[in-house]
């Protein structure tokens, strides 16, 4: 068990999960929220209910947010006596746009402090687990230094000094994730249409989801800028695309979700990629 300290500002599923593991753990911890109530079974548990925002960053020097957005860490921390940031080392595992969070470590840094940027890949239940695993990127000394306090949350995965890639490593994820996840809710609509039950679907969806080959296949061609139809085409992919949707509409349910992925392909079709891979969209999209 630990002796070390932390404060945890920010306390939704994600906060709370976090203030647990470091309670699991042996840390003394001080948490805070604008929401007071929600610290109440932490305290229960031996948390420190700090009386304000500049109260919980003086308690320790290692501090981890957990905010909705960077917005949120400038309305919390902004009240502040600046003199209650120096010295201390921010975790702001908050998501946020890449260029939003290397403002943020420079204001952070007027301030004394040094951000420490994470992305976190698991969802709250998993925080604390074997398997899970956060992008970080910042100062690696500050991360070396707070190391056994991070690994009690998750693993790390360190991408570099740039206080930004973490957190576009994380939106890149998120990209993935979120297309992809409702991707499954709609066709689970369509399914369900269909008098077919989401229990019923879901081995078919599992296997559906599993990209591993397609990835691995993609990732050097894509690389060396090779794009070739030899395996599929972008005007296969299109006409696909068109039978989805005749086929969600006519079961109806909301075509807008295949209809704005039709839109994508047509116009690599229309910027002359027809013949070529549906990963020369990689380009197309870039513009």
């Amino acid at each position: 068990m630990s002796t070390g300290s932390v404060t945890v500002i920010g306390l939704g599923p994600m906060g709370r999960a976090m203030a647990d593991a470091y309670l699991d753990s042996g840390y003394a911890v001080t948490v805070w929220n604008r929401t007071a109530h929600r610290a109440d079974p932490l305290v229960a548990r031996g948390a420190v209910r700090a009386e304000s925002a500049e109260a919980a960053l003086r308690a320790n020097r290692l501090v981890v947010l957990s905010l909705t957005d960077y917005a949120a860490m400038y309305d919390v921390l902004g009240t502040a006596d600046p003199s209650a940031l120096a010295g201390r080392t921010l975790v702001n595992l908050s998501s946020d746009t890449p260029d939003r969070v290397r403002e943020a470590a420079r204001w952070t840094a007027g301030r004394g402090a040094v951000q420490v940027t994470g992305g976190v890949q698991v969802p709250p239940p998993a925080i604390g687990g074997t398997d899970a695993m956060t992008y970080y990127s910042g100062p690696k000394e500050a991360v070396e230094t707070h190391r056994s306090a991070l690994e009690v949350l998750t693993g790390i995965e360190y991408l570099g000094d740039d206080p930004g890639l973490a957190a576009l490593f994380y939106q890149l994820g998120m990209d993935m994730f979120w297309t992809g996840l409702v991707g499954y809710v709609h066709a689970q609509a369509t399914a369900s249409a269909n008098g077919v039950s989401a229990r019923e679907f879901l081995p078919i969806a599992l296997k559906t989801m599993d990209f591993r080959y397609f990835l691995e296949f993609y990732a050097p061609r894509v690389d060396a800028g090779e794009h070739g139809g030899d395996v599929d085409r972008l005007t296969m992919a299109a006409a696909s695309m068109e039978h989805v949707l005749h086929t969600v509409e006519a079961s109806g349910v909301d075509g807008s979700l295949p209809a704005a992925v039709l839109d994508v392909m047509r116009r690599g079709v229309a910027a002359g990629r027809g013949g070529d891979s549906l990963t020369s969209l990689t380009e197309v999209l870039r513009g």
